[in-house]
């Protein structure tokens, strides 16, 4: 009987393993492709508006929109927004709060 135990425990602890090693593949791999998209709008954003006067007087409304969850829309965000749309029309796509994001790490 003893040896019956320690063999279902053996199984057991093999197949929780596999399972939560699955499950750590499938969150980091959410994780990473969530970073990349974030990562591939800054980068688009960055090289694109780095020294335009309309998105970099919008980072502190963009500190603001992201810090309350997109509560507080600023006027100049709002600006920034419609001003990046306008001009990278590629980046309709994407939401404000992506946008706002990539506005602070400018």
């Amino acid at each position: 009987m003893s040896t019956l135990r320690l063999l279902s425990a053996a199984a057991l602890f093999t197949v929780a393993t596999a399972a939560s090693a699955t499950s750590f593949v499938y969150t980091t791999d959410a994780v990473v492709g969530a970073f990349k998209g974030t990562s591939d709008i800054t980068s688009d954003i960055s090289s694109s508006f780095n020294d335009d006067k309309i998105v970099l007087a919008a980072r502190e409304d963009a500190a603001s929109f992201v810090a309350s969850d997109g509560s507080i829309r600023g006027v100049r965000l709002e600006a920034a927004l419609a001003h990046v749309r306008q001009v990278a029309p590629q980046l309709q796509a994407r939401t404000d709060m992506q946008l706002a994001q990539s506005i602070l790490v400018l």
